[in-house]
């Protein structure tokens, strides 16, 4: 059992400190309840709506264009970067990728992602 004593103490420590802690700052720390510090900060405006309000879909939709350029950035470098060692197995490839990120951008604009009214 001797052999477990130093994981004891650092699972001790390990629990302890972080309790101390909490603990003198709860008994340190000023105390000025006030009702502005409990009010919602955006940026420094003042809330219009509820917090849990609805997205459109449109929101979700820009999200997935920046993924499918964000995708493509990152795969397009590195075989450009290799271009001449992969030849022409390379380019069937990345016009078959390219391809597929093309569709996914005709799916955002059919969905109206790209039109801001």
């Amino acid at each position: 059992m001797r052999g477990y004593a130093p994981i004891l103490l650092l699972l001790l420590i390990s629990i302890g400190m972080p309790l101390v802690v909490w603990g003198l700052s709860r008994m340190l720390r000023p105390s000025a309840p006030n009702a502005n510090k409990y009010m919602v900060y955006e940026c420094g405006i003042t809330p219009s709506t509820e917090a849990r309000e609805k997205f459109s879909v449109r929101y979700y939709l820009v999200a997935v264009m920046f993924l499918v350029f964000d995708v493509e950035t990152v795969f397009l470098m590195p075989w450009a970067i290799q271009m001449k060692e992969l030849a022409l197995f390379g380019l069937v490839e990345m016009l078959f990728f390219l391809f597929l990120l093309l569709f996914g951008y005709g799916y955002i604009w059919a969905k109206g992602a790209l039109t801001w009214e």
